[in-house]
């Protein structure tokens, strides 16, 4: 007997587009329920338009969309307005991604929902939560981030800017954090029989990531600026260093054996091994000893040491190729796109909780309109 999912039981209406709400509610999916995309007539989630695409499908949007229905509906159609309210009367979580009061205008927001399904757990998800100053202000991640100061933390040198790879707001502060709250309201759910309004404010969400640079700041009024914590660039322990054909090691070494270790095996000096000059120096003075030597050497010294924490930087391509990726089998299930197969991205999800598919397909747009037959 196959197992299907811990929450093989439940049924979800996602009426949101591109990262946040999308990836919650994979989640969901992957856990076994049924999540139903209420997308926008002709024009579908945004995501679909994005590239890269497969016969005219986004790659981004089938991996996140995948094991999911589309009904394809104009949500300022009274008559389908009305006709999708019928569905509601039998889900378990309405998610949403709207500007504040939106929802409200089209007569599905918290309040009126909860009039025709008390036990709905509704979630919004919004930059910066549903009351507040900037509560209608437009943003991504990287408003989020430079508004509540994360990027001022670690944003590279003032002629060489970095734009972090991570979508930490969208996914850190966003995703997950839906993701948990939902979890937490069926728990509540299951104990008083009540439904439950979740308000995710990505902005919010985002302090989690600053813990030392707020107890810093706190603490001693000494507020952190461009990489100079310990763990934002600011010291020889934790930084990344050149090596001399241009590639790069990740060095982690915060205790004190694993510096001690390191600074063995580079043969570094006396004052840097106890760390006497000032930080700036140290760090130099490391960059030196490692850029006079290949990748490929340095690579063979702490390939063979595990207790270093420095590690050369991969491209996603090499990592991909890693024994170790390879051992686990995180990518072992597919998702079918025109007759390809691409892999489909690991959630992390404990493998025995979750409805294991060999094969997904993410939805046509408007593939699954006869749920309530409004075209």
């Amino acid at each position: 007997m196959s197992f299907e999912g811990i929450l093989s039981d439940i049924k979800v209406l996602d009426f949101s587009t591109l990262l946040p709400g999308p990836l919650a509610t994979l989640f969901l999916s992957e856990m076994g329920a049924e999540v139903i995309k209420v997308e926008r007539l002709k024009f579908g989630d945004e995501m679909r338009r994005k590239t890269p695409e497969i016969d005219g499908t986004n790659v981004s949007f089938a991996i996140l969309n995948r094991g999911k229905k589309s009904i394809e509906i104009d949500l300022k159609n009274d008559l389908q307005n009305e006709k999708l309210k019928t569905l509601i009367k039998d889900v378990d979580i309405v998610l949403e991604q709207f500007r504040p009061g939106v929802m409200k205008r089209l007569g599905l927001n918290y309040d009126k929902i909860k009039l025709i399904n008390p036990k709905i757990i509704y979630v919004s998800i919004t930059g910066y939560g549903q009351e507040g100053p900037k509560s209608n202000f437009a943003g991504h991640d990287l408003n989020y981030i430079g508004d509540t100061g994360l990027l001022s933390l670690s944003m590279g040198k003032e002629d060489n800017t970095v734009v972090p790879p991570a979508l930490i707001a969208d996914i850190g502060a966003g995703s997950y954090p839906a993701i948990m709250n939902i979890l937490l309201a069926l728990r509540k759910r299951d104990l008083n029989k009540e439904g439950s309004y979740i308000d995710i404010s990505m902005t919010d969400g985002l302090f989690t990531f600053m813990f030392w640079a707020l107890g810093k700041g706190f603490s001693k009024n000494e507020w952190s600026q461009n990489s100079d914590y310990y763990l934002s660039g600011g010291s020889p322990r934790y930084n990344i260093y050149e090596t001399k054909d241009n590639k790069y090691l990740a060095l982690g070494a915060l205790e004190d054996k694993f510096w001690k270790k390191f600074c063995e095996i580079i043969k570094a000096p006396k004052d840097v091994v106890l760390e006497k000059l000032p930080h700036n120096t140290l760090i130099k003075k490391v960059q030196s000893i490692i850029k006079k030597k290949n990748e490929s050497f340095w690579k063979k010294k702490f390939d063979n040491e595990n207790d270093v924490c420095c590690t050369a930087i991969k491209s996603l391509k090499e990592f991909m190729q890693d024994k170790h990726i390879r051992n686990k089998k995180l990518f072992d299930s597919n998702i079918s796109m025109s007759g390809k197969e691409i892999f489909a991205i690991p959630t992390a999800l404990d493998r025995k909780l979750v409805k294991m598919r060999k094969k997904n397909i993410a939805p046509v747009l408007g593939a699954d309109n006869n749920m309530i037959k409004i075209l």
